[in-house]
């Protein structure tokens, strides 16, 4: 992904030129291509280049204007690129060749804060119009990239990398206790318009943001639609419809060189190389399609090398493994990691995610992630049933419960009820205790307990027949996910693509009936009889046998806390124990541990 910045001096100083350069500059190995700024007066735009379509420098050059008027800086991939085309038709001179940034001009220049209605795809960006002395921020409805900023003293300051914005010097170093407080108690921040940091907030998702002069206005401007159930002729409807969303969702987001699939061995990241493989089988020139696999040979039982391998030799494409254990890595887990944005349960793991950045950026800059349809495809059938019963649709109720006993060969409620029942026994995530060692201070000046109380309680999202799947996109684990996935974390070129989180694709797998097409994501396994092996096809869900993180923690122990002098305003390290027959108390320990050594490492930083 590109990296962007910008400065915008809103009480009419002019832009530090040196201090934009070095900032642009830090972005290099994110956007390694070209780095450029562009400076008028009290506001500046750096942006540093990553390219994933061959010959297309010049064209993606930014900043960039139209006009001289307005300039934009952005990172963005735009899906529906014919159809903006075609309403713009006529408005302005955009044409096919049209590079995704000057689109997001033409755009605003017709509709002005409008055009978000009509813009789909990946994207952040920041314009800065002239004429009406307004910066214009927006963030990609589901926050695949992220935009951080700090509004600090008549300064706005700006970047999709959390790091880049610390390098201005009005910055400051002070910790948003809140963040920190979420961290200790979940692993992370549950607050998604806020960071570690107290001067440095987050625009969150389906969010935009406009300054001019001393006015700020943040505001949602979209939000998942709630959809009614989707209710087809025939059968055959839904599955075409599903292959032939998939299929635009891929091709979109394909790009013309050659394309890496994260491919666990699993449902969703094999069907996505079997369509990605199929679409560059229809244009040969426009390179390979090869998987990248995460196994494990030692840590945890791990069949993945089995079934991705499998989904492979199937495809005809290369295949790479990463062992995730390999014996002269063990040493990772107790070496100090590189400084990381934020604090993270397991920060050690960092270091590896480096060197594995490092390796797929040797193989390519495009990947495909697979995260949705375990999300978007929950097998509801207890609310969908409940809603055909309120809508007295006895004849569809009964005739889908048919269908689903004649298609799985079982009835709903037998096996589901007693899961249901024991999962209901278990509930209680409220009722732990905090951890010992936090410090009672910091807990009753936060209100811990609250806090913890208020994250689990589950809050009605208010689907009809969807109520888990439609709420669960509201997660802030889907921050964690995309920042996970954002560069910005190891500063290495590389861009990660989710075709399943096209949101025509994704409203449709929400709006589908649970029966019969979510159990065990049916939809997707009839969609793929043609592409994909058998075993695949019946392979049940399976997540791994085991935490990697405390399997390490088993053999290796703790990795030591590191004294300091903010430390104690948080934990009680004398208190901070490992217990391998709990887990909840082993990762709350981890945590703690973690948040030791993210503390050193801002440390360290101050006396460089």
């Amino acid at each position: 992904m590109s990296g962007i910045v910008g400065i915008v001096n809103l009480n009419g100083a002019p832009v530090d030129t040196g201090l934009l350069a070095r900032m642009t500059l830090f972005l290099t190995p994110r956007g390694p291509d070209a780095q450029r700024t562009w400076i008028e007066g009290n506001v500046g735009f750096g942006h540093a280049l990553l390219i994933t379509e061959p010959g297309s420098a010049q064209q993606c050059m930014q900043p960039r204007t139209l006009d001289g008027r307005v300039w934009i800086t952005a990172d963005a991939r735009l899906d529906a690129r014919e159809e903006l085309l075609n309403m713009l038709q006529g408005s302005t001179g955009a044409d096919a060749s049209a590079s995704d940034a000057e689109l997001l001009l033409h755009a605003y220049q017709t509709w002005g804060e409008a055009c978000l209605d009509r813009l789909f795809g990946e994207f952040v960006f920041a314009i800065w119009d002239k004429e009406r002395r307004r910066l214009f921020c927006a963030h990609d409805q589901l926050g695949i990239r992220p935009l951080y900023f700090a509004h600090i003293r008549g300064q706005v300051i700006f970047s999709n990398t959390l790091d880049c914005v610390r390098q201005h010097p009005a910055v400051s170093e002070k910790i948003n206790d809140d963040a920190i407080g979420d961290f200790l108690l979940f692993g992370l921040n549950y607050n998604p318009e806020t960071t570690s940091f107290a001067d440095i907030q987050r625009l969150p998702p389906g969010h935009m943001a406009t300054w001019e002069s001393d006015s700020f206005v943040q505001r949602r401007y979209w939000q998942m639609p709630i959809d009614e159930p989707l209710f087809l002729q025939r059968r055959q409807d839904y599955i075409d419809r599903f292959q032939s969303l998939l299929n635009t969702a891929v091709r979109e987001r394909l790009p013309a060189g050659k394309i890496g699939i994260c491919m666990s061995g699993g449902l969703d990241s094999s069907l996505l190389a079997a369509v990605a493989q199929t679409l560059k089988i229809e244009s040969p020139s426009a390179g390979d399609v090869f998987g990248v696999t995460n196994v494990y040979d030692r840590l945890i039982l791990d069949r993945e090398r089995h079934y991705s391998g499998l989904v492979a030799r199937h495809l005809g494409i290369r295949h790479h493994l990463f062992v995730m254990d390999d014996p002269s890595e063990d040493d990772l887990w107790t070496r100090i990691p590189e400084p990381r944005p934020e604090p993270a349960s397991l920060p050690w793991a960092a270091n590896q995610s480096r060197r594995d950045y490092a390796r797929l950026a040797s193989l390519g800059r495009v990947y495909f992630f697979g995260e949705g349809p375990d999300n978007a495809l929950r097998y509801e059938w207890k609310p969908y049933l409940g809603y055909l019963a309120r809508q007295r649709r006895w004849g569809k109720l009964w005739k889908d419960v048919g269908l689903h006993v004649w298609l799985h060969r079982r009835i709903p409620l037998l096996s589901t009820l007693p899961r249901m029942a024991k999962a209901d026994r278990a509930k209680g995530p409220s009722e732990a205790q905090l951890p010992e060692w936090l410090n009672p201070e910091f807990s009753a000046r936060l209100h811990l307990e609250e806090r913890r109380r208020e994250i689990w309680t589950t809050v009605a999202s208010g689907h009809p027949t969807r109520p888990s799947s439609y709420g669960s996109f509201k997660s802030p684990l889907w921050q964690c996910l995309f920042e996970g996935c954002d560069s910005s974390e190891g500063m290495f070129p590389l861009e990660f693509r989710h075709p399943y989180l096209s949101l025509p694709l994704l409203r449709f797998m929400l709006a589908l009936p649970a029966l019969p097409w979510c159990r065990v994501k049916y939809i997707e396994r009839v969609a793929a009889r043609s592409a994909l092996p058998d075993e695949i096809l019946r392979r049940p869900k399976a997540p791994l046998a085991g935490f990697p993180g405390m399997e390490m923690a088993k053999r290796k122990g703790l990795p030591t806390i590191l004294p300091g002098a903010a430390l104690r305003d948080y934990i009680l390290p004398e208190k901070v124990c490992y217990n391998a027959a709990d887990m909840s108390v082993s990762m709350d320990a981890l945590r703690a541990v973690s948040l030791s050594h993210w503390l050193h490492d801002l440390a360290v930083q101050r006396e460089r």
